[in-house]
């Protein structure tokens, strides 16, 4: 998941991508503070108490499509946070009487703008993370072989949406079956093991590491599209068996060259070395 901070007005909202589902996710309470015109955070967080208990009572289903994840506060540090898609905020702002509903509905719309660009014109999106990898220093061989997994990997997964995956938890468990597959770890302990939080690990895979992720993706496709795979069930076997594809490919690479591929390598900045004052 990626956190991001977006501006309405003078007011700042909260939001965070994920990557597994592409969905952005927005805090609720901020989008409130902006309808009700409060500029006192603790007196939105009660208007939103407040109208979300009248919802439930209601039954309306805005507020069980909510999620809580943690976004960073005032204070610098991240709590569980009321989140919601583009969809449930404006069924919630339909909830609250305010001038600035079409205002920020509109708005909404001009930030989701760019996402429809890119579904559109994928190239827009490609030559922006180019850039933003070589603003990191990444090296254009690295980019090439990041972008060529990417290509992969969605192949994948639209193999998956034509096939009764549903975009989300089940994306996510069969992404795992494959890495852990060819890894012999999840996705959580590898980026465990890179010091990751909520980085993209993709971003911060070494070269081989995004090679054999995008052979067992690959393998994965071409060996569930051989047998029609449709549903979970039928796509787990294609997984498990495009994943030890890889695996194998793995361990007899390693065996060679006495180097392990699976690696906590990263491209997160240098931490300074503290020192102790006098």
């Amino acid at each position: 998941m990626k956190n991001d901070l977006l501006v309405f007005e003078d007011y700042k909202i909260r939001r965070l991508y994920d990557e597994e589902t592409e969905t952005w996710y927005f805090s609720v309470v901020d989008i409130i503070q902006v309808l009700t015109q409060q500029s006192n955070f603790q007196l939105a967080r009660n208007y939103w108490k407040v109208l979300k208990n009248r919802l439930n009572k209601e039954g309306s289903e805005s507020v069980t499509k909510c999620n809580r994840l943690k976004l960073e506060a005032a204070d610098g540090k991240k709590y569980l946070t009321d989140v919601a898609n583009t969809e449930t905020i404006l069924r919630l702002i339909q909830s609250v009487p305010s001038p600035k509903a079409e205002p920020i509905k509109l708005w909404l719309a001009k930030v989701g703008y760019e996402r429809i660009q890119e579904m559109t014109d994928p190239e827009r999106s490609l030559g922006r993370a180019r850039e933003t990898w070589q603003k990191h220093g990444r090296s254009e061989k690295w980019i090439q072989q990041r972008m060529m997994g990417q290509e992969t990997r969605n192949k994948l997964t639209d193999y998956w949406k034509d096939h009764d995956i549903k975009e989300n938890k089940e994306f996510a468990i069969l992404t795992n079956i494959i890495h852990q597959e060819w890894a012999d770890i999840t996705v959580k302990q590898h980026k465990n093991l890179k010091g990751l939080k909520t980085q993209n690990l993709r971003d911060h895979m070494s070269e081989a590491e995004l090679i054999f992720t995008a052979l067992a993706e690959l393998s994965t496709r071409q060996i569930a599209e051989s047998t029609d795979a449709t549903g979970m069930t039928e796509n787990k076997t294609a997984a498990k068996t495009g994943g030890s594809i890889a695996k194998k490919a793995r361990l007899e690479l390693e065996e060679k060259t006495q180097k392990k591929i699976v690696s906590n390598e990263n491209y997160l900045p240098p931490t300074l070395p503290t020192t102790e004052k006098d």
